[in-house]
């Protein structure tokens, strides 16, 4: 057998003294990983990221579960390099987490054709930002959402009623977006792959009166079989990167003229929804066999 290792974050494993709120999709999901790798001869043991460990034990490293990194990204990417440099494959690897960790790769894609949320970019967001933002857009209604971050952590949603006080809104890189109503009324949609084969598909609904899609504010998720343009428009999104990742996922919205925008590719620590999709822990564990 060999052992494959899973970044976890600190406050995910077992016995953190602190753990998260949302540890059980954690606890889900590694154990449909475990009986999807089992087959291949491969296993699968938590590490936390930030522990002092001999990395060359292990056959290679998953990133998957480092749902802690965006506060600490630099010295997560630092451990990352280390590892790859000790010759352990780290996958994804390296070059594509650096890459996707900042949301400026959205530029790439639009500059590929690939439609997505129209965006500024201030590095230190202010009143006068999300008031430009609104003009530009033509809009009254923006989000301003961190450039390194997930979860919707430290995301606001401003409009002409509630702008923000005069001087800096937020002490990092941000950036302002138009609010897109259908992800209020249809919700947001998520596409799985693994080495770019389709896995499954869901839709994320926030509660009545929120936005936010995320578990920690009231969200559901439901399994879809998704429309045939829409599973296209998600393949659109991996065609344009120069060759798939071990595992992606796929998060778009509803746009104008009932055309998908892209919102975000998760391929650093994207959690896997495998209740609703349980063969992508064998899909997974094929596809890293594979590549090993």
């Amino acid at each position: 057998m060999t052992e494959i290792a899973l970044l976890t974050a600190a406050n995910l494993v077992s016995d953190a003294p602190d753990r998260r709120a949302d540890a059980h999709l954690f606890d889900i999901q590694l154990d449909i990983l475990r009986h999807g790798f089992a087959p291949h001869g491969l296993t699968l043991t938590p590490v936390r990221w930030v522990d002092p460990i001999d990395w060359t034990r292990f056959g290679a490293v998953l990133v998957n579960s480092a749902w802690d990194y965006q506060d600490r990204h630099e010295d997560f990417l630092t451990t990352l390099d280390r590892i790859a440099a000790l010759g352990v494959p780290v996958f994804n690897d390296p070059a594509t987490v650096r890459w996707n960790i900042r949301k400026t790769y959205l530029r790439e894609f639009e500059a590929r054709g690939v439609p997505v949320i129209p965006t500024l970019w201030p590095e230190t967001p202010t009143h006068d930002d999300i008031v430009h933002a609104m003009s530009a857009f033509g809009v009254d209604d923006v989000v301003l959402k961190r450039q390194v971050g997930g979860g919707a952590r430290a995301q606001v949603r401003y409009t002409r009623s509630n702008l923000p006080a005069p001087g800096p809104v937020m002490d990092r890189p941000g950036m302002i977006q138009p609010f897109i109503a259908s992800i209020a009324t249809e919700g947001e949609y998520s596409f799985l792959f693994v080495d770019g084969a389709f896995s499954h598909a869901l839709v994320k609904r926030a509660k009545s009166g929120d936005y936010r899609i995320q578990e920690a504010y009231g969200g559901t998720s439901q399994a879809i079989a998704p429309a045939l343009q829409d599973l296209a428009s998600a393949h659109a999104v991996l065609s344009a990167l120069n060759e798939p990742p071990l595992y992606a996922r796929v998060d778009m919205v509803r746009g104008q003229g009932d055309k998908l925008l892209l919102m975000e590719l998760e391929v650093i620590e994207p959690f896997l929804f495998p209740g609703d999709g349980p063969h992508i822990g064998e899909m997974l564990g094929a596809a890293l066999k594979k590549r090993l």
